[in-house]
């Protein structure tokens, strides 16, 4: 049995970074689902391992790592023997810092929160996130206009903490048609030897 374990929960797309990275690393764990709907992750057993009640944690070993970014973060040291994943250049180390915290905001409150809306019913401002996300969404058709990742010239962590919840856009009533260049960049991300999908939700623009 691997020493690895993932908790996570299927439709979770901060989750989907980590299995995601996980496979691209070829590393094998224990899949563990988490059920949100009836709040599995606010139980004393599961906030033992993350005090924010949050998905995904990875466990490994006596090692418990919660919060998705961390996890990228700790699976590219701890298993990239190459260190492409996680440049050691100064310049491009902060640039990929810059990403993780992009994710975490205007990816999190754009269209991770839009795609929320329809496929978990959360209440939140979905035309709010939509605006952030078409922002968001100019400025990185800018940058992958003129670069094939979105830090260096191969991918690293930066584009699969970013990866999931644009890719998923759509379910959040957001269209990527106007965004060829970050369009090109999901099918490179998708391309990716190891490469695994979310599964898709059929809601807003993928709804029918």
């Amino acid at each position: 049995m691997s020493a690895l374990t993932l908790y996570r929960h299927p439709l979770s797309g901060h989750s989907h970074r980590a299995e995601l990275m996980l496979s691209l690393l070829g590393l094998e764990a224990n899949i563990i689902d988490v059920d949100l709907k009836a709040g599995e992750h606010k139980q004393p057993e599961f906030l033992k391992k993350n005090a924010f009640g949050q998905v995904p944690v990875l466990q490994d070993g006596d090692i418990v790592i919660a919060d998705s970014n961390a996890i990228l973060v700790y699976l590219a040291s701890q298993y990239d023997a190459e260190g492409g994943w996680l440049p050691t250049d100064l310049v491009e180390a902060a640039e990929v810092q810059q990403f993780l915290s992009i994710a975490a905001g205007p990816v999190a409150n754009g269209p991770a929160a839009a795609r929320l809306v329809n496929v978990f019913g959360a209440a939140l401002d979905q035309q709010r996130a939509i605006d952030i996300s078409n922002g968001l969404f100019s400025i990185l058709e800018k940058r992958l206009t003129e670069k094939e990742w979105l830090v260096g010239d191969r991918a690293t962590i930066a584009d699969i903490a970013n990866y999931t919840y644009i890719a998923h856009a759509p379910e959040g009533d957001i269209s990527l048609v106007a965004y060829p260049a970050i369009s090109d960049w999901l099918e490179r991300v998708e391309s990716l030897p190891g490469f695994i999908a979310m599964t898709s939700t059929p809601v807003g623009l993928m709804a029918g």
